[in-house]
This record gives C-alpha cells, structure tokens and sequence, in this order.
C-alpha cells in the first residue's frame, strides 16, 4: 500500500511538473503552436539588415508566407527586401498582376505582423 502511494505521488508530481510547452502568438508562453520555418522569405529577412530582423521572427514570417502566399509571390516577396519601393510601384500600378500581389501582400503582411510580433 506504502508503494503504490507513493508511485501515486510521484506520477503525480511529474504531472504537475509538465505543461504546455511553446510560442503563442498571443504572448507569453503555453498553449500554441511553434511558428517557424525556413525558406526564401527567411532568407530575405535575414539578409535585410533590419535591426528588428532575428531567426525567431524571420523564421515566423516565413511560417505565415508558406500558408498564405505561393511560391511565386514569395519569390517576388523576395524582391521586397531588397527593394521596399517596389512594392509600392506595385501598389501604384495600373497592371492587374501587380494590383492582385499588393493586395496579397498586404494581406500577407497583417497576418504576419499580428502573429509574429511577439518573436
């Protein structure tokens, strides 16, 4: 009876020792998923300079582009690190491919920006 007591209190005390592990977009740590992969946008994040650029956040953004954008838009979406103003050409230009990418992007860049902010 002592022994079975006594592995009760153990398995219990493990049990309470463990707990959801992880990022969350939210904030803070607990329940969430990781958000991080690599891949052109990484690498473009990375090699920008920017000072708010880490592996943590570039690896996130990289996380939302691989469900929000294609492969084609992020290679263009590569472009955009080297050269921000070409985004807004695109935004300013009277071709429907460069209308369509701006509102993809944008809409790329919010989802972004609300679940990477905290890396």
């Amino acid at each position: 009876m002592v022994r079975l007591f006594t592995m009760i209190c153990v398995v219990g005390t493990l049990a309470a020792c463990g707990g959801p592990r992880g990022y969350n977009p939210s904030g803070g740590f607990g329940r969430g998923a990781v958000l991080f992969a690599t891949g052109p946008i990484h690498n473009a994040c990375m090699k920008s300079g920017r000072k708010q650029a880490s592996a943590a956040r570039c690896g996130c953004i990289q996380a939302v582009a691989d469900k929000e954008l294609s492969s084609s838009e992020q290679r263009r979406g590569v472009r955009v690190f080297s050269d921000p103003h070409s985004l807004q050409e695109a935004r300013q230009s009277d071709r429907q491919s460069d209308n369509d990418f701006w509102a993809v992007w944008k809409a790329y860049g919010q989802t972004a920006s609300t679940l990477c902010s905290a890396t």
